[in-house]
This record gives structure tokens, C-alpha cells and sequence, in this order.
């Protein structure tokens, strides 16, 4: 089957979707469910094969982490489509609505957006995610995901398409789009086949979706997430976020990369969470002044505070004020998720009113921004553009709307 062709059914498959009753969806999504949790030793099979590929390329312990699955995580992918389930419809929403004074009845309701095509790299997690998404909120998915990941994918899909049968959906609501780069650009220039592109992964993929693609783009970003210790901070409350943010998944976008520590607390803050990160395996990258505090410290190279490390390495610098680390963060942030660990009520108010982020943090880890932890079940992607979506992209961020106009025969005069 050529992209066309799988286009061309996911297009026909989005408008059975567009009109399918709550009741069939969730149905389908029990049934995508119950499908991936018989298929579990197939799924874990064929990432098994795709880990010993991974390794066997020399591919780095982060991104290992992403590519694997494991029982638990299965399990997470099963529970995030029977969460999403549970949660409301979307579509037909009312928006808004009013009558004008001539009787007219205006309007916005939500839709879905007809068929989604998503680029991504590494998490096989992800494709249960996107495809259970994609589904309560009435659109077809084209999911392209990594070489990498390959039979993971195939297998995940294989089980949630038996699924969708078995609910009396079309299996090519959600299809595994396969081959070369030249595919990736049909999929990007696929504009009236494809309604909107999704990017998930890192910098340079989501650049050259952004830049190499006809079809409209919502934008998901990397994080370069700092956690600013303020003069007023209560230490414990602030070791206790930066080990959460930095260590309980170093591999994902919300994890803690930079961490700021106002001159105030420094002398007292800094030796013991210099030490704890150690403890923690971590692997601190500091100015001068970090580096004075602890040998163990390495210098931070000229770009240190610019990127995501993705691992258990984190980026550090003392700062004299908070405007100072408002400006840092300024300069140096991709816009995800900024944190300020203050017992100051101004100066967590000048911080959410001053940082522009898709997520400010006052006095809680990074790891929260996520949509299963907003209660939005699972997530597309965190958006950091300013149109259409900002942060966790859940079921209300995967419609469009349109405007449904009532009367009794008025017209223009």
C-alpha cells in the first residue's frame, strides 16, 4: 500500500469516526485495550528486538530508555486508553453560543480535525497514546513513527487495529505509516489528504517538520526546564522538587535540565544538593562559583545552558536576584516548563507574571506537566506555540471548531 493509499483510507475512515456516537468510541477504545493487553508478549518481542538493534548501534542510554517497553508500561498504555475512555466527548461541544437580536442562533462547536498525522521519535508508548487520542476525539491517525521503534509500532498497531474491528470501526482509523524519508515528505506536503501534522521528539525533528512541511504544523517543544531556588526557598521543599524534576525520568521533556540558585541560599543549599545529585548519579555542569563548591562539579562548556541533556547531567548557576534569573530563563528557555521553588508570594507572582512558558511551576516538581497529571488522560504532546494549543494536548486539543447558525428564515437586509 503506497502513503496515498493510506491516506486516502484514513480520510475515508475520519468520516465514519466524525459521526460515531460516544458510545462506538469508547467501545472501540475498551476493545483497542483489551487487543494490546493479549498482545503483550508479542509487543514485548518485538521490542526486545528492536533494544538489541538500539544497542547494537551504540545508541545512548537515554534513548534506550524511551525506545523500552516493559510489563508495567504495557500496562500504562492499556490503562491510558481505558482512562480516555472514561473521560468526556469533545466533539459537539458548545463552545460558546448566543442569540442575535433578529432571532439568528450562532454557534461554535466543536470537531474533530479529520485526519492527524504524527511524527515521532523512539517511545512505542506513544503510539497507544496517539492512536486512543486520535480516536475519542473522532479523528484518523497516520502515525510515523521511528526506525528504531519499527516492530515495536508494528505490533502496537497490529493489536489496537484488531481492536477497532472487533468495535466496528475501520482499521485504518489508525495506520503505522512505514519506508524511507521520502515517505516522511509525502506525509509532510500531504495537504487535503492530511488536515494537521503533529511533531514529537527532538529539536531537529521538530525544525524540520516546522520548516519542511505544506500541512498545517501544531508545534511540540523540547524542554530546557530550569528550577529556580529563590533567596526565600525552604531547602528541603527545594532538594526534594530538583531530585523529583531532575531524576525520577531524566529522559523526558519535563525533567529539570537547569537549575538557578540565588547568592542568598547558595552557601547553604548548594553543598547538600550538590550532593544529593551525586548521590542520584547525577552529573552537574557549573560556573565557576558551582564549581568552587564541589570537585565534583564539571565546568559548564559555552552552550551548557542552551539544550536538553535528556540524562542524569544537569546544567547550574548562581544568580544575585530573581530578575536576574527571570532574564536567564528568558534567554536561554524553549518555552516548556519554568519552576520557582519561594516561600515570597511576590516573587512567585512576578515570576508567573514575568517567565513565558506553556507551564509555570510555583513550589512543585516540572514532572507534573504532563496530561495524564492535569486529569487530561493521555497526551498528544506538550505544545509550546502560542496558536491553537499551549501545553498538554489532550482531547479538547485535537478539534477545531466550527460555526452552526440557526434561524426561521431571516435574511440580510
Amino acid at each position: 500500500m503506497t502513503f496515498t493509499d493510506q491516506a486516502q483510507a484514513a480520510r475515508s475512515a475520519s468520516r465514519t469516526l466524525a459521526t460515531a456516537r460516544r458510545s462506538l468510541k469508547d467501545a472501540a477504545l475498551q476493545s483497542m485495550a483489551d487487543a494490546l493487553g493479549a498482545a503483550e508478549a508479542s509487543v514485548l518481542e518485538a521490542n526486545a528486538a528492536d533494544l538489541a538493534a538500539a544497542r547494537a548501534s551504540g545508541t545512548p542510554g537515554a534513548l534506550l530508555d524511551r525506545l523500552a517497553l516493559t510489563p508495567a508500561r504495557i500496562a500504562g498504555m492499556v490503562g491510558g486508553l481505558r482512562d480516555l475512555a472514561a473521560l468526556p466527548d469533545p466533539v459537539g461541544d458548545v463552545v460558546r453560543g448566543w442569540t442575535n437580536p433578529n432571532g439568528v442562533q450562532v454557534r461554535q462547536v466543536r470537531v474533530p480535525f479529520g485526519v492527524v498525522g504524527i511524527i515521532y521519535e523512539a517511545r512505542p508508548n506513544v503510539t497507544a497514546d496517539a492512536a486512543g487520542i486520535c480516536v475519542k476525539s473522532g479523528n484518523a491517525a497516520l502515525l510515523r513513527g521511528s526506525s528504531s521503534a519499527l516492530r515495536s509500532n508494528r505490533a502496537v498497531v497490529a493489536a489496537l487495529q484488531d481492536g477497532l474491528a472487533a468495535a466496528g470501526l475501520p482499521r485504518a482509523s489508525v495506520q503505522l505509516v512505514e519506508g524511507d524519508r521520502e515517505v516522511t515528505g509525502e506525509l509532510m506536503a500531504a495537504r487535503g489528504l492530511v488536515d494537521v501534522l503533529i511533531p514529537r521528539g527532538g529539536a531537529g525533528l521538530i525544525k524540520a517538520v516546522v520548516e519542511g512541511a505544506r500541512v498545517p504544523v501544531i508545534e511540540t517543544g523540547t524542554g530546557n526546564c530550569h528550577l529556580y531556588v529563590d533567596a526565600t526557598a525552604d531547602e528541603e521543599m527545594a532538594l526534594a522538587i530538583l531530585l523529583n524534576a531532575k531524576v525520577q525520568r531524566p529522559s523526558v521533556c519535563n525533567a529539570c535540565e537547569t537549575l538557578l540558585v540565588h547568592a542568598a541560599i547558595a552557601d547553604s543549599f548548594l553543598p547538600r544538593a550538590l550532593a544529593a545529585l551525586a548521590a542520584a548519579g547525577v552529573t552537574v555542569h557549573g560556573t565557576p562559583e558551582v564549581c568552587a563548591v564541589s570537585d565534583a562539579v564539571v565546568p559548564a562548556g559555552p552552550d551548557e545552558f542552551d539544550g536538553e541533556y535528556l540524562s542524569l547531567d544537569l546544567a547550574c548557576r548562581v544568580v544575585d536576584s530573581l530578575e536576574e534569573a527571570i532574564e536567564h530563563i528568558r534567554a536561554h528557555t524553549t518555552g516548556h516548563s519554568e519552576t520557582i521553588v519561594t516561600t515570597s508570594l511576590a516573587a512567585a507572582d512576578r515570576f508567573v507574571a514575568e517567565v513565558d512558558a506553556a507551564a509555570v511551576l510555583v513550589n512543585a516538581s516540572s514532572r507534573f506537566v504532563d496530561g495524564g497529571e492535569f486529569g487530561f488522560g493521555a497526551e498528544i504532546g506538550i505544545s509550546t506555540q502560542k496558536l491553537h494549543a499551549r501545553g498538554p494536548m489532550a482531547l479538547p486539543e485535537m478539534t477545531s471548531t466550527k460555526y452552526v447558525v440557526t434561524g426561521s428564515g431571516q435574511v440580510r437586509g
